[in-house]
């Protein structure tokens, strides 16, 4: 057996402490002994984006991060959206727009347009498509995703979004 290691990371705002094996991912940590399961875990190479959460603010892939790593750190998960009253502005306005279908690939979306949305509360739809770009999804074609991500964007702000001059066919995601 592995040397285990103290933790402490606060997730989703709530300190949380764990003796974890070095070699352990974020992800696992965060599955397994925080019991945050909304984290998924998809191809576990970092290429797919299911595993995405918030570090210190900024899109993490969590199967590529040791938990280690997050001592200390402030980490979200897709848990954490979510307001005393349901569902966050994001959450409701792609639930709005259909881009959720199977749902494996929500939690890292999400994340991904929490950090962009964060950072740049007006968006384009290129600025969208290039952000979420690292993200995959086999269900939905990501029209959906991206027009949920503008329409919380359009919700959470007093300026009408501008229509983005880049045509869909300009940006692949």
């Amino acid at each position: 057996m592995s040397e285990q290691i103290d933790i402490t990371v606060t997730v989703n705002g709530e300190a949380r402490s764990a003796s974890v094996e070095a070699r352990r991912t974020l992800a696992d940590v965060l599955r397994d002994e925080f019991g945050l399961t909304g984290t998924h875990l998809g191809c576990e190479h970092g290429v797919c984006g299911a595993c995405t959460v918030l570090v210190d603010g900024a899109p993490a892939r969590s199967c590529l991060m040791l938990g280690v790593q997050a001592d200390g750190a402030d980490v979200t998960t897709v848990e954490g959206l979510a307001t005393d009253h349901g569902m966050s502005t994001l959450q409701e306005a792609m639930w709005e727009r259909h881009g959720f279908q199977c749902g494996f690939c929500t939690p890292g979306f999400l994340m991904q347009a929490t950090a962009l949305l964060q950072e740049n509360p007006h968006p384009t739809e290129f600025e969208v498509r290039e952000a979420l770009s690292g993200n995959i999804c086999r269900c939905t074609g990501y029209q959906s995703i991206v027009d949920g991500v503008l329409q919380a964007a359009r919700s959470t702000t007093d300026h009408p979004q501008e229509a983005d001059q880049v045509s869909a066919s300009q940006v692949e995601l």
